[in-house]
């Protein structure tokens, strides 16, 4: 049965990308002229829906830009108990992956199988296919024979030839035929991997006739971000280094796919924000990668900012900073029992600020600002952009009161094209911030 449900919601460029319902495990796909994200999608389990405490998934859904900003998810494409080979209610929809061949959008996803027999692994790895990357897709009656793991990554060399990688306590490969349903060798065991610690997620690039094979690995006690290359999607693979670090709070995993999309490098990864004190309910990111001279991969430092550019006329959440001052400005959840909702901004002491990036004033003039807020004192904010020098093109007065409130307020500057904003406090006196956008 073909599934497809459009969504029109827009999430925008900050970290985490998709603010209204948890996403993980981000396959990330430039076709045509747009990105296309293919994440996991977690759910909380509930008594008969998933193992407590633990990750539980039961659909697929897509997003795409063509900005890097704006985010369109087109709905649910794959659900569990419409795949025929999928054991129903096992809520184990985990990492997936999409490529295009020939016309055609192959969606590879793994869960658990009814036929636990030829598959002792306890997951499968199917197909669904598509005429465009957006679905509808349809899925195939059985899984890939001879694939038995999770976590599968497809990649097509120069040459045309196709590969699958997978994991399941090693990472394994084989060359897919060109059907791109069945695998046209033996699997092969990648070696020269570290051998402690849980190793997953594979994702397979070539670049500059360097072929990279990434992969989440715990070398202490969670997962990291690290690398091998070779110059053979075969292998034989040298471990080359580390992509990310750790995460600070302990979100246990991290999953992640790297493309280039006009002519500059980035890297999709997930993160628990939206459930900090819970690591099965994550969300993706995305921030830019670079490489050395040599072909290494410089390490990335995850931000909240993340990548694309914000419109001036868009709310401006600027709790996704890219910059913060060490004392009187800090970050918590406009509400704690629905992170949904996203951050706000508290400002507690006079010189508090925070940096927000690339924001694009157009060629138009805008002439004022408008900032939601709340002191229950009163207070003012100083809008500043900052290049070569900072200057002020605000302060907004924001009035007592104890209800967020939107105070618009002419700009004493006109700008244009990209800037860097900087908003502090000029007082002492508590203030609460969700947005600022600018207008004509």
């Amino acid at each position: 049965m073909a599934l497809i449900f459009i969504i029109n919601t827009i999430s925008f460029a900050q970290n985490p990308l998709i603010t209204d319902q948890f996403t993980a495990d981000p396959s990330a796909r430039v076709f045509g002229d747009k990105v296309y994200i293919f994440p996991s999608h977690d759910i909380l389990a509930t008594e008969g829906k998933g193992r407590k405490d633990w990750f539980c998934m039961e659909d697929y859904h897509v997003f795409s830009s063509d900005n890097l900003t704006d985010w369109k998810d087109h709905g649910m494409i794959v659900e569990q108990n419409k795949v025929p080979w999928v054991k129903p209610n096992s809520y184990s929809m985990w990492a997936p992956d999409c490529i295009q061949r020939n016309g055609k959008y192959y969606f590879y996803f793994p869960s658990i199988p009814k036929d636990t027999v030829n598959y002792k692994k306890g997951f499968a790895v199917g197909i669904a296919i598509a005429d465009k990357p957006e679905g509808p897709y349809i899925p195939e009656t059985n899984p890939i024979k001879g694939v038995s793991g999770i976590d599968p990554n497809v990649f097509i060399d120069k040459d045309g030839q196709a590969y699958l990688y997978w994991s399941g306590g090693n990472i394994f490969v084989a060359k897919l035929k060109e059907n791109m349903t069945e695998l046209d060798s033996e699997v092969k065991t990648l070696e020269n991997l570290p051998a402690k610690g849980l190793k997953e997620g594979p994702y397979m690039f070539e670049r500059n006739g360097i072929y990279y094979l990434t992969y989440p690995h715990v070398e202490n006690k969670i997962e990291r971000l690290e690398y091998a290359t070779g110059n053979n999607p075969l292998g034989p693979f040298k471990v080359a280094g580390v992509i990310m670090d750790e995460s600070p709070s302990g979100c246990w995993t991290n999953h992640h796919s790297i493309i280039e999309f006009k002519k500059q490098w980035y890297l999709f990864y997930h993160h628990n924000d939206l459930s900090p004190q819970f690591d099965k309910a994550r969300s993706i990111r995305a921030d830019y990668l670079h490489f050395n001279p040599d072909g290494s991969i410089q390490k990335v430092t995850p931000t909240l900012r993340g990548i694309g550019i914000t419109k001036a006329t868009d709310q401006i959440q600027i709790d996704r900073y890219s910059e913060i001052n060490d004392r009187g400005v800090s970050i918590s959840f406009l509400d704690s029992l629905n992170t949904f909702n996203g951050w706000k901004t508290t400002f507690n002491q006079s010189g508090g600020w925070i940096q927000y990036n690339n924001v694009d004033f157009g060629k138009k003039k805008l002439k004022s600002v408008t900032v939601k807020a709340f002191s229950e004192k009163g207070g003012v904010l100083q809008i500043a952009v900052k290049g070569k020098k900072q200057t002020v093109i605000a302060e907004v007065i924001i009035p007592k009161g104890i209800n967020w409130t939107e105070i618009k307020t002419p700009l004493l500057k006109t700008e244009s094209g990209i800037q860097n904003l900087i908003i502090s406090s000029k007082d002492d006196n508590q203030i609460e911030v969700d947005w600022i956008k600018f207008e004509q």
